[in-house]
């Protein structure tokens, strides 16, 4: 039998037991060793520490990588896929809306000629092949749409009509009429009252029976021709006699209007130099007028006449005295 081993050497077995020369080597030999070995391919980990473990790839590709940036990334990612879904959604037709049909049959025409029957629902479209008449009133409580043409066999009512293409009226009655932008009037156009705020323009020839014109002006090379007699009317002037001048038993009278008339002229006995009369006119003149006046009758040639003017009135005056019991006038013409 062989001797037993002490009891030192059978807790220590040579494979842990530590070199002879482990302690007594210095720090600096120990790091050359270590340098030796990792050059000839042998592991550098130091006698008695554990080996480090390896580090997986992705531990590794996590820590290089910022957390935030993987945010963001993840961000961009969901807006982008919303962008293409809404794109994709825009890119669709929308559907039509599809309303049912229903077709009538003759029973069911007869029963809408006889009493009062609803057919179908308000997503149902009537339609009918042939023509239709209604005796009675009818009534569309939403839009009516007409495809083609209306005629109407009588009078038509409506509280506004709006027309946005042409529309041609064989007659037209309106109460009231009122035209936003311009008017063209091809053929002839009669009008019993026609009163206009503006200014108005006519290119062509105007026609009308009576025109009433606070005033007329004519511009440019304008030519005012009067083929028949001219009148000017107007409330008669108011006059003044002078009875020394026309003589005892002399008289004097006005005929006419603020612009033209006749002044009639009976002289009396004894008549004297001087003014027969002074006329005075309805309404003033802003300056002062020119008044032109012709003598009528041998005893208006007679005498040496001129007149007297103002914004107010004129009168006719002679140098010498007039022939003594004659009857005779003096015309006049009166322009502001």
């Amino acid at each position: 039998m062989e001797p037993e081993k002490s009891n030192s050497e059978a807790q220590t077995p040579e494979t842990e037991q530590a070199p002879a020369d482990a302690l007594s080597r210095t720090p600096e030999e120990l790091e050359q060793e270590q340098a030796a070995s990792a050059a000839a391919g042998e592991p550098s980990a130091k006698s008695g520490e554990p080996e480090e473990k390896k580090i997986s790839p992705f531990k590794k590709f996590f820590r290089k990588v910022n957390l935030y940036i993987l945010i963001f990334v993840l961000l961009s990612a969901i807006a982008g896929a919303y962008t293409i879904v809404s794109y994709l959604n825009s890119q669709k037709e929308a559907p039509e809306a599809s309303i049912e049909g229903q077709a009538l049959t003759t029973e069911a025409l007869k029963q809408l000629a006889n009493t009062d029957a609803s057919v179908g629902s308000t997503s149902h479209t009537l339609n009918i092949q042939g023509s239709v008449v209604i005796n009675g009133q009818t009534l569309a409580r939403g839009n009516l749409n007409v495809a083609g043409n209306i005629q109407s066999g009588g009078s038509l009512t409506a509280p506004s009509v709006t027309v946005s293409g042409a529309a041609n009226l064989g007659q037209a009655q309106i109460n009231s009429l009122q035209v936003a932008t311009n008017t063209a009037v091809q053929g002839s156009t009669t009008l019993r009252d026609l009163n206009v705020a503006g200014a108005s323009s006519f290119s062509g020839p105007l026609t009308a029976s009576q025109i009433t014109a606070s005033r007329l002006i004519l511009s440019g090379n304008a030519v005012l021709e009067v083929p028949n007699h001219l009148r000017f009317t107007g409330p008669t002037p108011s006059r003044s006699v002078n009875s020394s001048v026309l003589g005892s038993g002399g008289s004097a009278s006005i005929n006419g209007s603020d612009t033209s008339g006749t002044i009639n002229i009976n002289t009396g006995n004894n008549p004297t130099p001087g003014c027969f009369s002074q006329i005075t006119f309805s309404k003033r003149f802003s300056a002062q007028p020119r008044v032109l006046v012709s003598p009528v009758g041998s005893g208006a040639g007679l005498t040496q006449y001129y007149v007297n003017r103002s914004e107010t009135g004129f009168s006719i005056c002679t140098n010498n005295a007039a022939p003594a019991n004659q009857t005779f006038a003096f015309d006049y013409f009166v322009s502001g």
